[in-house]
């Protein structure tokens, strides 16, 4: 059955991308909430509350009440996504293009840029409207639809600008995380979260234990979830900082893991070849040797790597793509033309096309131009443009943060919800088409000498 398993597992690895699943997801819901008849029951479906209950006790309550399916997808579910986001971001700290200050200089830039413009202009436009309290939105860098973009043009794409994007968007992830612990708490319950702030203090005492169980940080984590959520603060940071105190240093390093499996399958090469063909049953011994190969495998591989590569399928093939579902649903009946390119749809495009796009590269070219940090190798002014626009497809976290600045449930609010909505897909599929075709007609062709000799791009 495992082994099964491991080869779907490893099938859907291969063929099947989370922005695929994303955009199809996305798609359902536009249909089914504009198919007559349905639009009532996609509406009332995530009303309905959920529970787990023990005794007289619901995990998935808030401050006593049910959680509704929609709250609880946003609320617990996007938890975990941005636990992986941590994950990610303590990985690319240790050993990736974040644990280097002058190599991630350039991305950490971009992404300060593409923060900080989107937001100007949004504010600009909508500066004392209803809905100005929502400029955060177009801030964010969807990952998984961005870097979807750069792979389907295969090896087209030089791997430091693949490198840029991804850490760029991690910055943004961050940025992302900051606003929504600031601006997106309130009535806070210091006692709860002097209780969390405790028990995260001792999941970090395990981490420099070195303790491997991921039940140990899981259970702890899923109180820790429940302190924030009734805190007052966002539960989806607990998710983050639960992340950053999983150790990412396993207990072997591979010389002892190899010394171990070439000591114990020695054992195995002294046998009988003839006995061990008719065996069908274990010796005690051999039972000692495997478990033995077992126990190290285990070791070998770091609880952060473990749960990074466990978690990423269940985030990307369901954790966002049913975020995208029950959050992008847009009534289109009421929706003309018009209003796409007016009020809180003109802001969010705005800050995403135009703002991300002047943000990175503005902010990327300045520092380049001061010697803050090199241009990334093998690449010009025009792919990094070109990339710079890419980066204004925000989707998941802009839905996100749109939902949090208008998800009341008071009518007139639901409807700039549905605008800012409209704005997202708008502004983040705009991105995403214009990115494509400048990289399409910037990137060197297929065949073409530059790929083979990148030095002379």
């Amino acid at each position: 059955m495992s082994n099964v398993f491991y080869t779907v597992r490893k099938t859907l690895k291969d063929y099947v991308t989370g922005s695929n699943i994303l955009i199809i997801a996305t798609v359902l819901a536009l249909l089914i909430v504009n198919l007559p008849g349905c639009h009532d029951f996609y509406n009332n479906l995530w009303t309905h509350e959920i529970a787990l209950q023990i005794g007289s006790f619901n995990l998935f309550s808030h401050h006593g009440e049910p959680m509704s399916i929609l709250a609880f997808i946003n609320d617990a579910l996007m938890a975990i996504f941005f636990f992986t986001v941590g994950l990610e971001i303590k990985r690319e700290m240790i050993v990736g293009e974040l644990r280097s200050f002058r190599q991630a200089l350039l991305p950490i830039i971009g992404a300060c840029g593409g923060m900080i413009i989107p937001v100007a202009i949004y504010a600009a436009l909508a500066g004392g409207t209803d809905y100005a309290g929502g400029s955060p939105i177009p801030m964010a860098t969807d990952i998984a639809f961005s870097l979807g973009v750069l792979t389907m043009l295969g090896k087209r794409v030089p791997i430091s600008l693949k490198i840029f994007l991804t850490t760029l968007a991690v910055v943004d992830d961050i940025g992302g995380i900051l606003v929504i612990a600031i601006f997106y708490s309130s009535d806070i319950n210091f006692a709860m979260l002097i209780i969390a702030a405790l028990l995260l203090g001792l999941l970090t005492l395990g981490g420099r234990m070195q303790i491997q169980s991921k039940m140990f940080y899981f259970g702890i984590g899923v109180i820790i979830w429940f302190l924030f959520l009734n805190a007052g603060i966002h539960p989806t940071i607990a998710g983050v900082l639960i992340a950053l105190t999983v150790p990412a240093r396993p207990l072997f390093d591979p010389r002892n893991y190899i010394g171990v499996i070439r000591h114990n399958i020695g054992h195995f090469a002294k046998e009988d070849d003839q006995a061990l063909t008719r065996r069908t049953i274990l010796t005690p011994d051999q039972m000692s040797w495997l478990k033995e190969i077992e126990s190290a495998s285990d070791k070998v591989i770091s609880p952060l790597q473990d749960l990074e590569d466990t978690l990423h399928p269940l985030v990307n093939w369901l954790i966002v793509p049913l975020f995208a579902f029950a959050n992008a649903g847009i009534f289109l009946g009421d929706v003309s033309f018009a209003n796409v390119f007016e009020g809180v749809s003109l802001s969010i495009i705005a800050g995403l096309v135009l703002g991300k796009f002047i943000g990175i590269f503005a902010f990327s070219w300045a520092a380049i131009k001061l010697r803050m940090a090199p241009m990334p190798s093998h690449t010009n002014w025009k792919m990094l443009a070109s990339v710079s626009m890419v980066g204004g497809i925000g989707f998941t976290v802009s839905l996100f943060i749109a939902n949090l600045s208008f998800g009341t449930g008071d009518p007139y609010i639901s409807h700039i919800l549905n605008s800012a909505k409209l704005g997202i897909l708008v502004g983040s599929l705009l991105a995403g088409v214009l990115g494509y075709l400048m990289l399409h007609f910037t990137l060197p062709k297929a065949g073409d000498p530059a790929l083979a000799d990148p030095d002379s791009i």
